[in-house]
């Protein structure tokens, strides 16, 4: 780790832990608004690996050419995924997020095709109605509450018909853990990492 970066690892551990903390919605999304101008930073520091795991699993998935998929980034913050994607050759890619700055950090990219402001399971995601949907959260003590209630809405769109899963794949290191707290009996404590998990599901066409 650069100089710059151990300096400010503890600012962001405290910052990141502290995210972890916040249960209420609107409360959250604050939090990620605020953000958002050293989101990118702070994710370098803490050597946050999400976006090129969820790449990875989803060029496993696809057996065919990366520039024939359509690929919905859902809560894709500042477009992190989107670099993975581009790198790997995916070129029609739709992101979501419920929070502006962060979209328009997304948006400063250039490589999204469009972009839109929705919240999982609170407003419906956009059109198109076929594509893929990645999506990765964290598998350590602290989010267990979250990660449960997503699964929840993912199963409930599988059971209606609206998405098949195509993979969950548990991942040891994920992200540096922002506290000791973090690192309790069921967590991965290799290196002083948590795990994190990846979502990888077809959005289903509807019958005309």
């Amino acid at each position: 780790m650069a100089q710059e970066e151990t300096r400010r690892l503890p600012q962001v551990l405290a910052r990141v832990g502290a995210s972890h903390g916040i249960t209420d919605l609107a409360c959250k999304l604050r939090f990620y608004e605020e953000w958002a101008p050293e989101y990118d930073q702070d994710v370098a520091v803490l050597e946050y690996r999400a976006p090129s795991l969820a790449v990875e699993c989803l060029s496993q998935a696809l057996p065919g050419p990366p520039h024939d998929n359509l690929i919905l980034d859902v809560a894709c913050g500042t477009g992190l995924v989107a670099v993975e994607l581009q790198a790997r050759g995916f070129l029609q890619i739709q992101g979501v997020d419920g929070s502006p700055e962060m979209l328009k950090k997304a948006q400063a990219r250039g490589l999204y095709h469009h972009l839109s402001l929705c919240t999982l399971g609170q407003e419906p995601l956009p059109s198109p109605e076929g594509g893929l949907v990645c999506l990765t959260t964290r598998a350590n003590p602290s989010n267990l509450p979250y990660k449960k209630a997503l699964e929840a809405t993912l199963d409930s769109l599988e059971h209606a018909g609206a998405w098949e899963q195509l993979a969950a794949q548990t991942v040891d290191c994920w992200e540096l853990a922002t506290s000791e707290l973090e690192m309790m009996p069921g967590t991965s404590t290799k290196d002083g990492f948590i795990p994190g998990i990846i979502y990888l599901y077809r959005k289903q066409k509807v019958a005309q």
